[in-house]
């Protein structure tokens, strides 16, 4: 039996005054216990919350960011009418704002009652357990029973970025010789003949072709299909900090789904890895129309391990996985201290093999400290920060003479960027 705070008052309004004008202790006893009398009969003539059948439907996923709608029908098989109030509770990352609903239902009667979520972390949204309170006529008793109604919302990965890909594929389509833009270089496919206009280049006359026309042909080319792309997201300590609205593993992400929205798009193959010192997830052979889905319910239950990278265990993984050329993008921070402890004695025996991008989620903050000029506190900071932008600028030269290519970019401009490289590498033809 349950007492809700209207029966508390009454007994307040009740004692009062007997306390005060009799000032008996018996008395006050018998007032108190013809309220208990009350109470109970009250609570017998509830509703049983114990023969409501409840029932969930409604979304199972949802991505970061997103919306989620989880139906909890709720019908009365007793036979007197249930009257109070339902919590169906769920854990604080599930971002439910309303937990508690008003019930009022005769018997043989249905509701549904509607449930948003706005889950704040990955991985897998369960329900707790749905406590429902039924009060008597008197509202001043009642009963309680909690029922389990299990059901799970798979919370994946977001993909903010997802809004820069019509622009990307325009600029693919171009490359792809839709809108007649050829390009020509190492690792190209030959596409066609047409006749030499001026500004083409010399090295691309077919001088058979030529002999056989009337005018100087010129061999067309358009970039590889069906390449080989590795996107490699780190999940050891570094990509724990915050950086934004999110952690550097979040952007990272967001940053490899644009990335392999585009490539699968362009017609190459791509693969995932996440690895800090061991296999976190991978993603292997997945069909063009699949790979978003796989990648996201491979990421899903990713998180930040405050562990350091194991460099030679990741670059053999790397190895093992593609054995011939390809573009690995190396999802990391560009933390100098470590990457020189780290992957940067491997990256150019890497380099040799495959086409290696660095792309790292830089923090605005640096910029906006190195340039604050107040206090002396501020100027201490700013020195610091600079001192900071100055070590990533230096490693990313030193990248740069080890044949890597680097994409430095804040978390909102990682994803479109590292698109951005792709697109001009597959443009010169060294994919």
């Amino acid at each position: 039996m349950i007492v809700t705070g209207r029966a508390a008052l009454l007994a307040l309004l009740l004692t009062a005054p007997v306390a005060a004008v009799v000032r008996s202790v018996p008395g006050v006893l018998a007032v108190n216990a013809l309220l208990v009398v009350v109470l109970v009969i009250d609570a017998l003539f509830a509703g049983s919350p114990r023969t409501l059948r409840l029932t969930r439907s409604g979304d199972t996923t949802t991505r970061l960011g997103e919306r989620a709608e989880v139906t909890l029908a709720v019908r009365n098989e007793g036979r007197r009418r249930v009257v109070g109030v339902l919590r169906d509770a769920w854990a604080p990352t599930a971002g439910v704002a309303i937990t508690r609903h008003r019930l009022d239902l005769d018997p043989e009667r249905s509701t549904r009652i509607t449930t948003v979520l706005q889950p704040v972390r990955r991985g897998e949204r369960r329900p707790d357990l749905v406590t429902v309170r039924s009060l008597g006529p008197l509202r001043l008793a009642g009963r309680q029973a909690s029922h389990a109604v299990p059901w799970g919302v798979r919370v994946l990965p977001g993909f903010p970025s997802r809004k820069h890909l019509p622009s990307r594929l325009a600029r693919l389509r171009e490359l792809d010789g839709r809108t007649a833009v050829m390009v020509r270089g190492q690792g190209t496919e030959f596409d066609s003949l047409r006749e030499y206009v001026e500004g083409d280049d010399v090295r691309s006359i077919d001088w058979r072709a030529t002999a056989r026309a009337s005018d100087v042909m010129v061999r067309t080319w358009r970039p590889e299909r069906d390449r080989r792309v590795l996107l490699v997201v780190d999940t050891a300590r570094t990509s724990a900090a915050r950086v934004g609205d999110g952690t550097r593993l979040d952007a990272s992400m967001d940053a490899a789904f644009l990335l392999a929205a585009l490539a699968t798009r362009a017609g190459d193959r791509v693969d995932l890895l996440a690895f800090d010192r061991a296999v976190r997830a991978d993603v292997r052979g997945a069909s063009p129309t699949d790979v978003l889905v796989r990648m996201s319910e491979g990421l899903a239950d990713v998180e930040p391990m405050l562990v350091e990278t194991d460099a030679h265990a990741m670059v053999s993984a790397i190895t093992a996985r593609m054995r011939q050329h390809a573009l690995v993008v190396l999802l990391t921070a560009l933390e100098p201290s470590a990457l020189r402890e780290g992957l940067l004695p491997y990256l150019p025996a890497l380099g040799q093999r495959h086409t290696v991008v660095l792309a790292s989620v830089r923090d605005g903050r640096l910029d906006e400290l190195a340039a604050s000029r107040g206090d002396a506190p501020a100027v201490y900071e700013a020195a610091s920060a600079s001192q900071a932008v100055g070590d990533r600028e230096r490693m990313t030269s030193l990248l740069a003479r080890a044949g890597v290519e680097v994409v430095d970019a804040g978390p909102d401009e990682l994803a479109p960027r590292l698109a951005d490289r792709y697109l001009a590498l597959k443009a010169a033809g060294r994919l």
